[in-house]
């Protein structure tokens, strides 16, 4: 059973990262993952006695830390003004602290007077840090950025360095509301993405239109959409005309125009005329809905570089506690001078705190997450955002994916002893049980109703085509195999597209050519993925004449034809053996096995099939392959920037302690090395939500 729990007063990342872990040891607790930056604690635990489970992970929080909190619906909004509160104080308490500390300076000639000044300024600033710090000690926790901070700023208290030991507590007060602002300000950018959804819709009544909750609208119900508005809900027009701003769902500016029987989808505005719409979808399948909770759940799969982290600051800390010690002692046990060495470690311990790393490499990949969405890609965790940027091959399904899936009858070819209306009657007929692309393009050019009681023994042979009693005959419609399996002799096609072979009565009756047509966007694909990628290469369960003919005029080295659904399988594990990490790019129709075994699967436009959004683990918002290309370039820049701030703030870090250990450096440095190395990460974090600018300056060719 699958539960989120959204928290409150989750401050530090360092905390949330031992929180996380304390909740996994819960009994019944499969999985647990706590996102720092969204305050969400997502669980996996057994259905059985799934209450208690529940009950005793809301204990191990509270015994973890009493001051964080479990947000229930109704306490939102109130626990968001004591947030406010929460803030207003924490400014206040920093511009307190600094009067003071001035105030101490310039009366440092009164000793006990401006003692008292430093003193006051060094509690207000620094009370919740040692706060934390003491119940942690108390709990066996020693071992945080909380009890190095307060066993630093003591201890220079101790040696009489009183300003230093005020400065690392403002410092440290300055870095986390910097930081908390620096967080709360990505996650708006992301949230404004939800901006999309309506709240309410224009229900009509007979005669009457009420503005209702969205919740209470049922499929079926008839709305009116107004200029202006935003489409509350998937719906299909039944009256008027207009054109829709999509820009909010794709990320591409432009509108498109809609009339009486097309399908609209919640999130676009109308922008000129009044629709009345039938509701096809209620709020909690429409497509702004997937796309709010594909986006809110996409922090949940970490990446690996952000699991190795926790691992890390789990190990660190204690190892650098165990080295500050002996700084600190073993020259004084050797005849040094104890106060130097002593001063010596405790900027070691400040010098040491790992939360530069902890809170920028979780909130660099949620910004690149972010970018990625504001361009209509919706990436399903930070682990999928690692593979994108390792990407060596990327593998393109032709149907729906490179060409538009609106497929036509193109060329009918009947043999002598018949005619080519009848040879398009009887494959219409066998194909009028399917509901494949193919199949229905074919039943669509026949233009006559067909009557299904014509049709017997009708047997659906998978991937070779279907045997059928039809007009009382015998017949056979399908590929090649087929018509070789029943040893009929037949005209090979010469002709380029999809063939329908026909026979009756075991004898060949002629065929039909089905054609489908390049999207433009499709011709771009090899420019823009050169550089980015070792291998383009295309699947398709279409013959070797089509596939050749596609690949060659996209420019692609390489394809693969007449592949069933486990045929692109297989084929898939063989190229894995090849490559790093392989992306599969479908349209989510009949491709779920392969999106679901390949390392990234993508489904394209596939937000409004239920299918896909479960299969894939980047959901591409227009049916544009090209965005394949922005979304390896926005992952790319993600990795890079956080690897930036991981040799940044190591390097920084070591550098510092080494000078530190050595007596270079003082604690003025090792502030900086602290609290401005994590101020500097979390900018470059934020770096991340900028789009990159060759995704700007792309001029796509509309299809």
């Amino acid at each position: 059973m699958k539960k989120e729990l959204k928290l409150s007063q989750v401050h530090c990342a360092g905390c949330a990262a031992n929180l996380e872990e304390k909740v996994r040891e819960v009994k019944g607790v499969k999985t647990a993952s706590l996102d720092f930056i969204s305050k969400t604690l997502s669980l996996d635990v057994e259905t059985k006695n799934h209450k208690e489970i529940l009950d005793n992970v809301e204990k191990a929080i509270k015994k973890f830390d009493s001051s964080v909190k479990i947000i229930k619906d109704e306490e939102a909004e109130k626990i968001k003004k004591q947030e406010k509160i929460a803030k207003i104080v924490e400014f206040s308490r920093l511009g307190l602290s600094v009067v003071l500390l001035v105030v101490a300076i310039c009366t440092s000639k009164i000793f006990y007077l401006s003692l008292g000044f430093y003193i006051a300024a060094y509690l207000i600033a620094g009370y919740a840090v040692i706060w934390a710090a003491l119940k942690n000690i108390v709990k066996g926790k020693m071992l945080d950025e909380k009890f190095l901070m307060m066993i630093a700023t003591i201890g220079a208290f101790a040696l009489k360095e009183f300003t230093e030991a005020v400065a690392v507590m403002l410092f440290y007060l300055v870095g986390e509301i910097l930081e908390e602002l620096a967080v709360e300000k990505s996650t708006k950018r992301i949230k404004s993405l939800f901006e999309i959804k309506a709240q309410t819709a224009n229900l009509v009544l007979g005669n009457d239109e009420l503005v209702v909750e969205l919740s209470k609208i049922k499929v079926n119900d008839i709305i009116r959409i107004k200029p202006g508005e935003k489409v509350p809900l998937d719906c299909k027009v039944i009256e008027g005309s207009s054109y829709l701003s999509t820009a909010a769902l794709t990320g591409e500016s432009g509108e498109v125009f809609v009339s009486e029987g097309k399908e609209i989808l919640s999130g676009s505005i109308n922008c000129d005329g009044v629709l009345l719409c039938k509701v096809t979808k209620t709020e909690k399948d429409s497509t702004v809905t997937k796309i709010i909770n594909l986006v809110e759940k996409a922090t949940k799969k970490k990446a690996k570089t952000e699991r190795f982290i926790t691992k890390f600051a789990k190990w660190y800390t204690p190892i650098v506690v165990i080295i500050a010690v002996g700084l600190a002692f073993l020259p004084w046990a050797f005849g040094q001078n104890f106060s130097t060495w002593f001063y010596r470690a405790l900027v070691f311990l400040v010098v040491s705190c790992p939360c530069a790393l902890i809170v920028s490499v979780p909130l660099g990949y949620f910004a690149g997450i972010g970018a990625s969405a504001r361009k209509g890609i919706l990436i399903k965790g930070a682990s999928y955002i690692e593979l994108l940027a390792n990407a060596s091959a990327v593998i393109f399904d032709k149907t729906g994916t490179l060409t538009y899936g609106d497929f036509e009858v193109n060329y009918i070819y009947a043999d002598k002893k018949t005619t080519k209306d009848e040879v398009l009657e009887f494959i219409a007929y066998a194909e009028s049980f399917s509901n494949h692309r193919i199949a229905k393009s074919i039943v669509k050019s026949y233009e006559k109703q067909i009557n299904t009681a014509w049709i017997s023994d009708y047997q659906e042979i998978a991937g070779k085509g279907i045997k059928a009693n039809i007009f009382g005959e015998e017949c056979l419609v399908g590929n090649e195999t087929l018509l070789k399996e029943n040893n009929i002799k037949y005209q090979k096609a010469q002709e380029v597209g999809t063939i329908v072979y026909l026979a009756k009565g075991n004898k060949f009756m002629g065929y039909v050519i089905v054609g489908d047509k390049l999207k433009p966007d499709s011709f771009e694909i090899a420019s823009e993925l050169k550089g980015l990628v070792e291998t383009i290469t295309m699947f398709t369960g279409d013959n070797e004449a089509v596939a050749e003919e596609v690949s060659r005029k996209l420019g692609f080295a390489s394809y693969y034809a007449n592949l069933l659904p486990q045929d692109k399988v297989e084929k898939l594990n063989e190229l894995k053996q090849q490559n790093k990490s392989l992306i599969f790019v479908g349209d989510g129709i009949n491709d779920a096995p392969v999106l679901a075994t390949v390392d990234v699967g993508v489904s394209m436009g596939g937000v409004s099939s239920d299918i896909a959004v479960e299969a894939s683990d980047v959901v591409l918002m227009t049916d544009q392959p090209t965005k394949i290309a922005d979304s390896i370039l926005i992952a790319k820049k993600t990795k890079k920037i956080v690897t930036e701030n991981i040799i940044f703030t190591l390097l920084i870090k070591v550098l510092v302690l080494i000078l530190s250990a050595v007596g270079i450096s003082g604690m003025w440095l090792a502030i900086f090395a602290d609290v401005g190395v994590c101020l500097l990460a979390v900018l470059n974090s934020l770096r991340a939500m900028i789009v990159p600018r060759k995704i700007k300056e792309k001029k796509r060719v509309k299809g």
